[in-house]
């Protein structure tokens, strides 16, 4: 038997006992994790329905794909620019396929108990109130007042007379 999942974006087909390299997961080795997004499933030329189908998986490693140089360059404009990048992976064995899903997936339920862990909701701090705006008639002469008092007029600097030569 065989299915097609959707995972990290990606389309895997798969059969039992195959091993794929997928997009990180939550979870250790040793680790069962159910692909519940199965497209289609079937065995030979025969095509299963797949509502609440499930492809049961076990973690076998948690690894890091090959390096990826990225190099940027401008010519003539000294811009270099040199990066490297590991995306990680995780290693996936299927297990089963066909099982039906429960409706709750594992990774939402880790997602559910860290927002819990942090703060109850009786002991978060209570949001700042916003000060009330001042009309703006009140606010107009105290911005035109503030102007008057920093703009004195200074009188002109007088520049010094050119002297005079008398010709003979």
């Amino acid at each position: 038997m065989f299915a097609v999942v959707r995972t990290g974006g990606k389309q895997y087909r798969v059969a039992e006992g195959d091993k794929i390299v997928v997009e990180k997961l939550d979870g250790e080795a040793g680790d069962s994790v159910d692909l519940d997004d199965v497209l289609l499933a079937g065995e030979g030329s025969k095509l299963q329905s797949t509502d609440k189908m499930v492809v049961g998986a076990k973690i076998v490693a948690q690894a890091k794909g090959e390096k990826v140089t990225v190099f940027k360059k401008k010519r003539r404009h000294n811009y270099r620019r040199k990066r490297g990048h590991r995306q990680q992976h995780t290693i996936l064995e299927i297990v089963s396929i066909g099982g039906k899903s429960s409706g709750k997936k594992p990774a939402a339920k880790k997602a559910e108990t860290k927002s819990d862990d942090k703060k109850p909701a009786a002991k978060q701090a209570p949001a700042k109130k916003a000060a009330p705006k001042k009309s703006t008639k009140d606010a107009a002469p105290a911005k035109k007042a503030a102007t008057k008092k920093t703009t004195a007029k200074k009188a002109p600097a007088k520049k010094p007379a050119a002297k005079k030569t008398e010709k003979k």
